[in-house]
């Protein structure tokens, strides 16, 4: 696991490539205007996540809501989150950040429905869920 400073320099370096980055930095530079502040923020977030410090009181989802980005940035940002992350952690720590990041998108798709999988499903008419439906109509189960 990393440590704070680890931590940081991690999301100082996946920052100065997200804002140069053809497809990233121009939604960082239209949205963000004080980047000392974000990065502070972003710190203290990864360090909520990663190290459980609760030092992160913020919403996410409600940050993300307002971005005009779909799922090319969402692909784009994990593959660069992923080359900075072995660039600067250990191997070991490097494949737990990741992991961990990976699953902070998935949850972000979802809530800002950009999901593909959900999308697909939604759009081909499939269940989400089909355990929740199987007892329906029966009298002994839940619909």
């Amino acid at each position: 696991m990393p440590d704070e400073a680890a931590i940081a320099r991690l999301v100082h370096a996946f920052y100065a490539r997200a804002r140069t980055d053809w497809l990233l930095g121009p939604v960082f530079e239209t949205s963000v205007d004080d980047w000392s502040g974000h990065l502070d923020t972003l710190v203290r977030f990864w360090c909520s996540v990663l190290l459980r410090a609760g030092s992160y009181r913020g919403n996410p989802m409600a940050a993300h809501r307002t971005l005009d980005v779909g799922e090319p940035h969402f692909a784009r940002w994990l593959a660069l989150w992923d080359a900075t992350a072995r660039d600067v952690l250990t191997p070991l720590q490097a494949r737990h950040v990741f992991e961990t990041a990976q699953r902070i998108a998935r949850s972000l798709r979802i809530g800002l429905d950009i999901d593909p999988l959900r999308r697909d499903r939604r759009d081909s008419g499939e269940r989400h869920c089909a355990h929740a439906h199987a007892g329906a109509g029966r009298p002994d189960q839940p619909a």
